[in-house]
C-alpha cells in the first residue's frame, strides 16, 4: 500500500508525497459500500488521483486488522472504512486521525450522524457514508402461509410494540412450526438496543451494564429464543442459509439489509418467494448503522483522500448508492431529493423504499450514547446471546457477559 509510517509518533502525520506513476490512493471497506462502480467513474475522471479499494468481508474481520496496524503505527491505507458503532473510540483517541472538517462539508450529514463524528474541541474524524433507519422486512408469501395479512399496510399496524411484534411471532409459528419468526436473536437484540438511550455507558463514559433496560432487552431475546429464533448467528452460515430454505419470516430492516436479503435469498428470488417492506419499526424508530469514512494521520496523501471521500460521500454519489445498493442517505440534501422519495424496489413487490426509510428517519427519537467501549461491549452482549442460542443458561451467560465486560476496562 502506498500509506506508510509516519517514523515512532503515529500521532504526527506523515510527510506529504505526491502521487507518483502506477501510484493510487488505497481504501479498505468492509461488506458492500457500493463503490465498484463510482471509483471507476473517479478514475476516469482523475488520472492523476487513481483509488484502489480492498473490499473485506465482514467488519469484525476489518476491525481485528483495523487494530493490529493502528498498534503497529504502520500499514493503513489512505482512507479507512469504519462502522458506525467504532467510531466513539476513534473520537475518543483523536491523535492519529485527519481532523476532515472544511467550510465544504459543513452542515452536509444528519445532526445525528456528524456529531458522533466530531471531538469535544470540534475535530469531525469521519465523513458519513450513510444511515441505517430501520423498517421490518417480511416474507409475504410466508405470512399467507400462515393466514397473516401480506399487505405492507396491516401488517405494519400489527407490529408497532414490540409485545405486539412477538405476539404475532407466537401466532406465525404455531401455523408454521417449521419456520421461525425472525432471522437470528442477535438481530432483535440489536434492533431493541438500539432504542436504549444508554445501552451501556453513561455520558461521562462510567461504564453501566446492569441497567434494567439492557437486561430487559437482554431477558426478553433470550426468552423468546426457544419459541421464535433460528438461534443462527447473524451473518454466519447458517444465518445465510435461512434465506433460501424458509428459515424464517421477518428481519430488522434498515435499507443496507436489502441487499444482503438479494444476496442470500437470491435475484431474482426463487420461485414463490416474495419478499415486503412494512412502514413500521416495533417501539417506533431506530437506527441501526451507517458507516464513516476516516483518514489515518499515516497517509502520505491526505489532501487527495480528502478530495476523494468529499467526492464519494456527496449527496450525487449517495443517491446512486441508494438506487443501487439500498444504503440510506445521510447527507441532509439526499434526503429531500425528489426520485428517493419516489423510489420504489422491484426486489420487494415494489415496495414505497424510498418513502419507507424516509418516515423511517423521521421516527428515530433516540439516538444511543456510544462511549469509547460500545463496539467492543456490544461484542460481548451478542457473545451472550449466542451462548444461550447455543444452549447455556441465560443466568450463566449473563454472568459471563459481565466477567467479560469488567475484563474489557
Amino acid at each position: 500500500m502506498s500509506a506508510c509510517g509516519s517514523g515512532d509518533d503515529p500521532t504526527k502525520s506523515a510527510e506529504q508525497e505526491k502521487l507518483g506513476k502506477g501510484e493510487a490512493l488505497t481504501i479498505t471497506t468492509f461488506g458492500e459500500f457500493g463503490y465498484d462502480a463510482l471509483i471507476e467513474e473517479w478514475n476516469a475522471d482523475h488520472p492523476d488521483i487513481q483509488v484502489e479499494q480492498t473490499k473485506v468481508s465482514l467488519w469484525d474481520d476489518w476491525k481485528n486488522e483495523l487494530n493490529t496496524n493502528l498498534q503497529a503505527g504502520s500499514g493503513l491505507p489512505d482512507v479507512v472504512a469504519i462502522e458506525g458503532d467504532f467510531m466513539p473510540a476513534l473520537v475518543a483517541a483523536p491523535d492519529r486521525w485527519v481532523d476532515l472538517s472544511s467550510d465544504e462539508v459543513e452542515g452536509r450529514w444528519l445532526d445525528f450522524k456528524e456529531k458522533a463524528a466530531t471531538t469535544a474541541d470540534g475535530a469531525l474524524l469521519g465523513y458519513a457514508t450513510d444511515a441505517g433507519p430501520e423498517a421490518i422486512c417480511y416474507r409475504a408469501d410466508l405470512f399467507a402461509k400462515a393466514g397473516l395479512p401480506t399487505d405492507r399496510s396491516e401488517v405494519a399496524a400489527l407490529m408497532t410494540t414490540w409485545d405486539d411484534y412477538f405476539a404475532l411471532g407466537e401466532k406465525f409459528v404455531k401455523a408454521v412450526p417449521d419456520t421461525a419468526w425472525y432471522d437470528a436473536s442477535g438481530s432483535i437484540a440489536q434492533a431493541m438496543l438500539n432504542q436504549v438511550a444508554f445501552p451501556f455507558e453513561q455520558s461521562d463514559n462510567t461504564v453501566d451494564v446492569e441497567n434494567d433496560e439492557l437486561r430487559g432487552v437482554y431477558d426478553t431475546v433470550t426468552g423468546y429464543t426457544p419459541t421464535l429464533s433460528t438461534k443462527a448467528a447473524q451473518w454466519g452460515d447458517d444465518w445465510s442459509a435461512g434465506f433460501k430454505n424458509d428459515g424464517f419470516a421477518t428481519i430488522p430492516c434498515p435499507g443496507w439489509m436489502r441487499s444482503n436479503i438479494k444476496d442470500n435469498t437470491g435475484d431474482p428470488a426463487p420461485k414463490g418467494v416474495r419478499w415486503d417492506i412494512a412502514d413500521v419499526f416495533p417501539g417506533g424508530g431506530g437506527n441501526w448503522g451507517g458507516s464513516y469514512l476516516a483518514v489515518p494521520k499515516s497517509s502520505t496523501h491526505q489532501d487527495e483522500a480528502q478530495e476523494f471521500i468529499t467526492w464519494i460521500t456527496a449527496p450525487e454519489q449517495q443517491l446512486k448508492i441508494f438506487a443501487s445498493l439500498g444504503n440510506f442517505p445521510s447527507q441532509v440534501a439526499a434526503l429531500e431529493d425528489a426520485e428517493l422519495l419516489k423510489a420504489k424496489d422491484p426486489y420487494f413487490n415494489d415496495a414505497p423504499a424510498g418513502e419507507i426509510f424516509s418516515n423511517r428517519a423521521a421516527a428515530i427519537d433516540v439516538q444511543p450514547y456510544h462511549g469509547p467501549l460500545y463496539s467492543d461491549i456490544l461484542g460481548k452482549f451478542q457473545d451472550a446471546i449466542n451462548r444461550v442460542d447455543q444452549g447455556t443458561d441465560p443466568k450463566e451467560s449473563w454472568d459471563t457477559f459481565l466477567s467479560d465486560v469488567a475484563a474489557l476496562q
